[in-house]
């Protein structure tokens, strides 16, 4: 699986290499860089500025491989390396998608961006959620508050719960992206993202007042 993440790692940068040798010969000399919650450009940089995101994604990927082998023993990722890799997959794939959108919706001006993101991150979401039920306890990927890093049993039942609520908004988050306004498909993300992180502070209180906590 290791192997497969490099893969498709290289794979994507070319791609969006090969992108950006398309096209940036071709952009005007300012881009945007920001849209505002109403798909309307409220921010501009030199052209230059568009690498930064490549250079950034290789970053990613050289972290992701890098992680495993500094991460303390009893929080190591082994237990769950396919699990790790796919992720890893998913958010340089992520990357190299909002890249390329980006140089897009730079070269033909009134390009959705919001959407785009928005849908992109959307798909992320749903992906991520399919797997998250078989993240075990580490410090890189997950749900990691103070009570799910300190009790197992807290990180599973919040993982669980996680699965369903990012499923769940990323699908809405999906709709909204290209249905509805943007706002709608931010709250969706947020709510997912925090739903798991809010339950794993009630969920801990609640074996720790029941006397039930273990390490």
């Amino acid at each position: 699986m290791k192997r497969r993440f490099i893969w498709v790692c290289v794979v994507a940068l070319l791609a969006v290499a090969g992108m950006i040798a398309l096209i940036y010969p071709e952009l005007p000399a300012r881009v945007p860089v920001h849209w505002n919650a109403a798909g309307e450009i409220d921010g501009w940089d030199e052209r230059p500025t568009l690498l930064v995101h490549s250079a950034f994604m290789l970053g990613v990927a050289a972290l992701w491989l890098v992680l495993p082998k500094v991460s303390p023993q009893r929080f190591a990722v082994d237990g769950f390396d396919s699990t790790w890799w796919f992720s890893g997959m998913l958010i340089v794939c992520l990357m190299g998608y909002l890249q390329c959108m980006h140089l897009w919706a730079a070269w033909k001006p009134g390009f959705p961006m919001d959407s785009a993101v928005l849908g992109g991150l959307g798909l992320l979401f749903v992906l991520l959620g399919n797997v998250m039920g078989k993240v075990r306890r580490n410090f890189w990927l997950g749900i990691r508050t103070p009570w799910t890093l300190a009790n197992e049993r807290v990180w599973y039942a919040t993982h669980r719960l996680a699965a369903k609520s990012m499923v769940g908004g990323g699908l809405l988050a999906l709709v909204a992206a290209f249905a509805l306004p943007g706002p709608v498909a931010v709250a969706a993300l947020v709510a997912s993202a925090l739903l798991p992180a809010v339950y794993s502070l009630l969920y801990y209180k609640r074996l720790e007042r029941a006397g039930t906590l273990e390490a």
